[in-house]
């Protein structure tokens, strides 16, 4: 028997068909379960998701940016989407925030949102946004220096922590309440967001204002690997005693910075973490938007600590093509199967060997990486000898944090030789790093 189904939502009416259509869009975008549903002859089970109230007006509906529904247990929360923890705490302050493109929240269409955004439409009052290497918007080159400015979309001055100043002055910092910082890193020592934070939390410490920083996972937090920065290789790739690869959120690692002492004569920051909520660092995590952008994908993230060692090198690593860190290559390499022409694009608008065949290798097929792998540096260089006469250039020992990883390279060692040295500054870094863990560690 035919029927038709009418569904009253607030003001407006919705056909059967249109009621279908939400049901497939929840049941693409949810952990829905097909199998405990049963769709028999003449009997049509409706499941009442959610109740809305919506007007048919013709006008933008807002978007919901309130904290996600209760997630399955392989989902995580992120700090930023934890409101309930600090939202309120926010009413009537003088905000400024730490962020980037990274800076987002999940909305519970599964969609992401802004956190500045979502902070606005709550009402919080931010004054002012401070932003990293590659800017606010994240499309900046490596290394290449920010301005100060106004984002175009709300009209919030963005003061820049990769140009001439990394550290808030007195002056940025005049009339703030509180600190929000929320970046995401990839957990390793030469990637920048770190060091941005340890300038912060040291200006926060030196005017006593609250940081909060709301955690996000690590997608290298599965392993801990890599020689320790020694203090002669101290710079803004380097800033701390830790390996290059160190297995610990962004939340956890400003808990060490505090912890041990090592901000501007011993000050401690009035530091806050917000936690994420069923984190598993094992756990591989695709990222919902590039963290920078040269790393593209899951893949480019997790052989970042092994391939930018290439970034103290004459290697390419595929700076100025769409396989950014998931190759390798050069003129001068012996010729293979797989080639590539770096040129300009975003992220790098000066590529190395731009408009040159380069021979490498392809590692996009690589399966998830635990460890530091040395095998690609150690291969190129040996087919650099010979051919070219300086393979190192002077970043190399700031990347590598020791200026021995470039002489046990020239000297053949092999890389379980290498890695014995560096094993037992590794075993002290671990016993530190175990005193900040906030997640159960397995």
């Amino acid at each position: 028997m035919a029927a038709t189904a009418i569904l009253i939502i607030g003001e407006d009416t919705v056909s059967l068909s249109f009621l279908k259509k939400i049901i497939r869009f929840a049941m693409k975008y949810s952990k829905f379960n097909v199998s405990r549903f049963l769709i028999k002859p003449k009997i049509t089970f409706f499941c009442l998701l959610s109740m809305v109230s919506c007007k048919n007006n013709g006008q933008n509906q807002q978007k919901n940016t309130s904290v996600a529904n209760p997630p399955t247990p392989s989902e995580l929360i992120l700090g930023a989407n934890r409101m309930e923890l600090y939202l309120s705490e926010l009413k009537n302050k003088n905000i400024a925030i730490v962020t980037n493109q990274t800076g987002v929240v999940k909305t519970q269409l599964g969609t992401y949102t802004h956190l500045v955004d979502t902070l606005l439409q709550h009402k919080i009052n931010i004054v002012k946004v401070f932003a990293p290497e590659h800017g606010f918007r994240g499309n900046a080159d490596a290394g290449e220096i920010i301005k100060n400015g106004k984002d175009t979309k709300t009209g919030i001055s963005i003061i820049s922590l990769y140009g001439k100043d990394k550290k808030p002055s007195v002056a940025h910092l005049k009339g703030i309440d509180l600190v929000l910082f929320d970046l995401q890193d990839v957990g390793v020592r030469f990637y920048t967001y770190i060091s941005t934070l340890h300038y912060v939390m040291e200006a926060c410490a030196e005017q006593n204002i609250p940081i909060w920083v709301l955690d996000r996972p690590n997608p290298n937090g599965h392993y801990v690997d890599g020689p320790v920065l020694k203090p002669s290789q101290k710079s803004f790739v380097g800033m701390h005693p830790v390996p290059i690869v160190y297995g610990m959120t962004i939340g956890e690692y400003a808990q060490m910075i505090n912890g041990e002492g090592w901000l501007s004569k011993a000050i401690k920051a009035p530091l806050r973490v917000i936690p994420l909520a069923l984190y598993q660092r094992e756990q591989a995590y695709d990222l919902p938007v590039r963290p920078s952008p040269n790393l593209p994908n899951a893949v480019a993230i997790n052989l970042y600590p092994s391939l930018c060692l290439f970034e103290g090198t004459h290697i390419s690593v595929g700076r100025g093509t769409e396989m950014q860190f998931q190759i390798y290559g050069a003129p001068y390499l012996n010729k293979t199967n797989f080639s590539f022409v770096p040129a300009p694009n975003v992220g790098d608008k000066k590529p190395l060997y731009q408009g040159q065949v380069c021979y490498g290798e392809d590692l996009s097929a690589t399966p998830r990486q635990s460890k530091l792998n040395l095998i690609w540096l150690q291969k190129a260089h040996a087919e650099s000898v010979g051919v070219k006469t300086v393979f190192f250039n002077s970043f190399f020992d700031k990347l590598a944090g020791t200026p021995e990883l470039k002489e046990q390279i020239v000297n053949k060692m092999t890389e379980d030789e290498i890695r014995k040295t560096w094993q037992k500054d590794l075993n002290k870094f671990l016993k530190i790093r175990k005193k900040y863990l906030i997640y159960i560690e397995k």
